[in-house]
């Protein structure tokens, strides 16, 4: 009965008129954040940390984001 135990995928949402999705990049180590940046405040909200592309896969499917996602440093 393994399927009691299998990981739903929740698929979550951000207001897309106030924030926006991008990867946060560091210059000195290339360690990549995902995000989202408030466009009023200019405040960056991490989510996840992104290792590769299967990271990066899944946070836009988490949260339905379709086309480029903006690198800020």
């Amino acid at each position: 009965m393994t399927f009691l135990f299998h990981k739903k995928t929740q698929k979550k949402s951000y207001d897309a008129n106030r924030q926006k999705p991008v990867l946060r990049c560091s210059i000195c180590t290339g360690e990549q954040v995902a995000g989202f940046l408030d466009l009023k405040t200019g405040k960056f909200e991490e989510m996840m940390l992104i290792r590769g592309e299967a990271d990066l896969s899944n946070f836009r499917l988490e949260y339905g984001i379709t086309g480029e996602i903006e690198k800020i440093y």
